[in-house]
């Protein structure tokens, strides 16, 4: 998602690696590593993977506060607000956790997370049964630049070959997660990268939402209490 500053139009703008874009402005915030163009092009494609995914909570949220006339701050921190917790975004830093902790035995670690009666973070997901589109964009993106931890793209790939035994399948959250390990990012990037994706879309609601009547939002409670 790029985004460079105005300039005349006989003027030919700039593209700095570390200037012309989201993804050059965040990540010096996520790692100490360089910020090299390959790396760049890989977090601008997780930014643009992650901006939307149609009504998740999210954006409901995000649309409730536009449709009751919230301005964009508002709206974007009721999509924060949403966005927290271990079912939504911090989904993403419970992939993360998981799979730093599998770095150097993948199988072992799915094994004793499936013997806890858990699933295994970073796989599966609610909308979709079979693949998660997403998440092969990103593998694929990932193939294609070299350095950072080499142990991270066999890991998922042993991961995604345990879970398909059992029809399952690695979600984005694992990709974000990899991503993060990968160059050495701090705790939670993943679901910060996934936040900040997300903003994006959340403003493309809010201003979809502004052009509808207000407060469309408004469920009806059903009184399910003791009655006298």
């Amino acid at each position: 998602m790029p985004s460079t500053a105005a300039v005349p139009s006989t003027a030919a703008a700039p593209r700095s690696p570390t200037t012309s874009s989201i993804a050059a402005s965040l990540w010096p915030r996520l790692t100490t590593l360089p910020a090299t163009r390959p790396r760049l092009r890989l977090l601008n494609s997780a930014l643009v993977c992650l901006a939307d995914h149609d009504m998740s909570a999210g954006a409901v949220a995000a649309r409730v506060a536009a449709s009751a006339r919230g301005g964009p701050y508002a709206v974007i921190g009721a999509g924060l607000g949403a966005l927290d917790g271990p079912v939504h975004g911090g989904a993403a830093t419970l992939a993360q956790e998981f799979l730093r902790s599998a770095l150097d035995d993948p199988r072992s670690a799915v094994l004793a997370t499936r013997a806890d009666g858990r699933r295994v973070p970073g796989t599966g997901h609610r909308v979709y049964q079979r693949r998660d589109p997403r998440a092969e964009v990103l593998r694929s993106a990932m193939g294609q630049i070299g350095g950072g931890d080499r142990r991270v793209l066999p890991a998922i790939d042993d991961i995604a070959d345990m879970v398909a035994e059992q029809r399952d399948f690695v979600n984005s959250d694992m990709l974000l997660a990899g991503i993060a390990l990968r160059f050495s990012m701090v705790p939670h990037a993943a679901e910060t990268i996934f936040a900040v994706a997300r903003i994006s879309g959340w403003a493309a609601h809010a201003i979809e939402e502004y052009g509808e009547a207000p407060l469309r939002f408004r469920p009806q409670g059903i009184y399910v209490g003791a009655r006298s």
